[in-house]
């Protein structure tokens, strides 16, 4: 069976992204990723779209919780 994919917001930090899933830009490139990674939410990673911990550096804050 295929593990379930995960993506997971972290407060005041990236999505975290685990399980089967394939990631791929707007002209249907595929980006090559580990197992789980993380996606920026910050909006100034250096390493878009994955996150390179600039969140920390800036004070990024956002707690979003589902209803």
């Amino acid at each position: 069976m295929e593990e379930k994919a995960q993506l997971k917001v972290l407060d005041n930090g990236s999505i975290r992204v685990s399980g089967n899933v394939e990631l791929v830009d707007a002209e249907g490139n595929v980006f090559e990723t580990k197992k789980a990674f993380s996606l920026c939410r910050c909006g100034h990673s250096e390493n878009k779209p994955f996150c390179d911990g600039t969140h920390k550096k800036i004070g990024f804050e956002s707690s979003p919780r589902a209803e």
